[in-house]
């Protein structure tokens, strides 16, 4: 490993092992001695199945994992699943400068807009949009629907495949085995916020019936204002008066999740239907403020699970189908009405915005600049799995797949390719439909995909396992890509256990980085591959006493052929691999329980990632997070939750001579500290529970970083109080 810059006061003080809060059996906050009565060590046995495909316990688990239960998301008041992962040690929930404040699970210190190197599951199925990469757009996640979060920090492609680079997420959603009443809920708050959310289940004829939605809609913080946009920019150039700036980030949404879930002995079907619309487009497509704009989604998956006859208890077969769709339509005020343009008339960009063109031809767009892209993408899959459990110090774990991913893009705009020549001198509002032609900013796309895995888990002595995989994928687009996994666990003495670990995973090219056209900026190449990755990680699990654990997890990561959009003339960018990326860095972690009812759970990470050929700071990647967490019950039936979450040492963009880009001259983005706080009463009345939710407590002005195009980075949302009351049906 390279050499660690450690940080070490903090290190001494928040060494630890994240563990978290366990279920009563009634899957409610309840009294201390149910949720604080398991010791530190127990809750270690806590079970996760994505560490090797396999329930393993947390402990034991061959990976740097964390679980988080319902009742543990219930006590810290999330509201959606990135509110649940912000309080992950080493994963820090920023915001996309590129995607409308899309959000991205920031890893290690690797960051991109688009987020496609952290693979989010729903209950072991991929949940990813195959068009750009990385998940739906906009995608919120409401909890109530949520049993469980499993996290994996590193390479998963020894099991899970494609975008399992930097770390997976899985989201085990509720069935009838975890719902023990009816419950049904409301929430009314900040910002226009408004929540209505049921969990039920029942049985019919041998069939467990569990069924859960979430309706969430809020109007957005108002006082989030920008300053500047990159129409202000235009308008101090050329004497116009077009940018809606200063003005507020567009965060409005409405989600409505359901899902369903039915189970005999044998098999279970589980359907969801994720629903947006109307969402804020954050900052604008091109950085330019755009309250008209918005986004809607409608997503669709259903997978079948079939578990087949064991009498033996020697074999564990499984078959299991899934169907994904998800359809995505944004409509984009690109420029505001009365924005002056550059539009190119060369062959090959003719009609689109050039900056660069010297004979462009300079037009009105009196409606603005109007685009609607979308379109929809499907994904169907199918798995075989084998665990053969008869040899005395084995398990060996087998799987065989393939799937299908395909896209069909829609468009309508005013600009471009096929829409304008480029000699106008000013355009209206009028969309053109050029979806199907091309012209389009994508052609109809699909691959199949192949794979092989093997994983066998070696029990070498009582105290000592071994656990080794590969994973074999063929890519009818790319070609074919073999990555393999293998973790010593050593449970060196009654406190302490010992793991090390290396990993190597893949990320699978986008539809955009293998064909986009017709694109202002940047193009696809079909000669784009796969980005690698080899990680090394070390992890020692100590118990200083029963009511003291931590953990500290080292890394070492050396990334390859990472896509970057390269110049290929003095306009486009062409897509290539191009980009090498190295990082170590460490997670230190600690929980201490001082009495039966306060538990403190507190993280430190830091890491230094950098790209290898000029050794410039990874941007916008934190390289430091301190996350604290005190749970308190007093009283009976109370509940208190204080979270603190401190994010330091991001780096600006610097310059770089190969893809000849410029650096980004501001100030350093400033740290912040954020204070959340959740208070809960249970049974306040017979079967009604009540919540009150305050988030960024004392006001603080934190923010994500922009681009430059808007230099006062993204404002986070002000104080918001937010009351729930929760009823329980007997």
């Amino acid at each position: 490993m390279r050499v660690i810059r450690t940080q070490a006061p903090l290190l001494a003080l928040v060494l630890s092992l994240r563990a978290g809060s366990a279920y009563a059996e009634t899957g409610e906050l309840s009294s201390s001695g149910n949720f604080y009565n398991l010791s530190l060590a127990e809750l270690g046995q806590v079970e996760i199945s994505i560490a090797t495909g396999n329930s393993t316990p947390l402990d034991r688990a061959p990976a740097t994992a964390t679980v988080i239960s319902a009742i543990e998301i219930q006590a810290m008041g999330a509201r959606n699943l990135n509110e649940v992962l912000e309080t992950v040690p080493g994963l820090h929930v920023s915001l996309s400068s590129l995607s409308r404040l899309d959000s991205v699970y920031s890893i290690r210190g690797i960051h991109t807009g688009l987020n496609p190197h952290v693979l989010l599951m729903l209950n072991g199925i991929p949940v990813q949009y195959s068009a750009q990469g990385g998940r739906p757009t906009l995608f919120r996640l409401p909890v109530a629907g949520i049993e469980r979060v499993e996290v994996i920090r590193g390479p998963g492609s020894a099991i899970y495949g494609a975008d399992a680079f930097s770390g997976v997420i899985n989201v085990v959603t509720k069935d009838a085995s975890t719902i023990t009443s009816t419950r049904v809920g409301g929430a009314s708050g900040s910002f226009g916020t408004r929540e209505l959310w049921l969990e039920t289940a029942t049985d019919w004829h041998a069939t467990d019936i569990a069924f859960t939605m979430a309706y969430q809609k809020a109007e957005g913080d108002t006082g989030r204002v920008v300053g500047t946009d990159l129409q202000s920019t235009l308008d101090a150039l050329l004497g116009t008066r077009a940018s809606l700036a200063p003005g507020s980030l567009s965060t409005r949404y409405e989600v409505l999740d359901s899902h369903l879930s039915l189970s005999g002995t044998q098999w279970q079907f589980n359907f969801w239907n994720w629903l947006s619309r109307d969402a804020g487009v954050g900052a604008g497509a091109a950085q330019v403020l755009d309250a008209a704009g918005s986004d809607e989604s409608d997503l669709w998956m259903a997978d079948f699970t079939y578990r087949f006859d064991n009498d033996d208890n020697e074999w564990d077969k499984s078959l299991r189908l899934s169907y994904f769709r998800y359809d995505q339509e944004s409509r984009f005020v690109l420029f505001p009405g009365g924005a002056v343009l550059p539009i190119s008339k060369q062959l090959g960009n003719q009609g689109n915005i050039d900056f660069a063109q010297p004979n462009a031809n300079w037009m009105l767009f009196t409606d603005g600049v109007r685009g609607n892209p979308g379109g929809a993408t499907e994904d169907a899959q199918l798995d075989y799995v084998v665990i053969f459990k008869g040899w005395d110090s084995h398990q060996v774990r087998a799987a065989v797949g393939a799937r299908e991913q395909s896209a069909e893009p829609r468009e309508h705009k005013n600009f471009g390719p096929g829409v304008l020549t480029g000699s106008e001198m000013m355009v209206g509002g009028d969309l053109k439909n050029v979806s199907g032609t091309e012209y389009a900013f994508l052609s109809n796309y699909s691959r199949t995909i192949g794979y092989l895995s093997l994983q066998d888990e070696w029990q070498i002595t009582g105290n000592m396992q071994l656990t080794s995989g590969l994973r074999y994928d063929n890519y009818s687009d790319f070609g074919s890509t073999t990555n393999p996994r293998v973790a010593l666990v050593w449970t060196t003495n009654d406190r302490l256990t010992t793991k090390l670990m290396h990993g190597r995973a893949f990320r699978a090219p986008s539809f955009i980085e293998k064909a986009s056209k017709n694109n202002p900026v940047l193009l696809g190449n079909s000669a784009v591959g796969a980005e690698r990755i080899a990680t090394t990680e070390l992890s020692l699990n100590f118990y200083v006493s029963e009511s003291i654990g931590t953990n500290l997890t080292l890394f070492d990561y050396r990334a390859t052929d990472l896509i970057e959009f390269v110049p290929s003339d003095i306009t486009n960018k062409i897509a290539k691999n191009t980009g090498d990326q190295e990082g170590d860095g460490y997670e230190a972690e600690l929980n201490w329980r001082p009495l039966n009812n306060v538990s403190i759970a507190s993280s430190f990470s830091y890491q230094d990632a950098r790209d290898q050929s000029t050794g410039a700071a990874i941007q916008d990647a934190p390289a430091k997070q301190f996350k604290l967490m005190v749970d308190w019950e007093f009283l009976p039936a109370w509940h208190w939750h204080n979270q603190l979450t401190w994010i330091g040492d991001r780096s600006r963009r610097q310059a770089d001579p190969v893809l000849k880009s410029q650096g980004d001259s501001r100030a350093p983005v400033a740290d912040y500290r954020l204070w959340d706080m959740n208070l809960r009463r249970a049974n306040i009345f017979e079967g009604v529970d009540l919540m009150i939710a305050v988030r960024n407590v004392v006001d603080a002005d934190a923010r994500e970083p922009s681009s430059g195009e808007i230099p006062e980075d993204y404002l986070l949302e002000s104080r918001s109080v937010l009351l729930e009351l929760s009823y329980r049906f007997n």
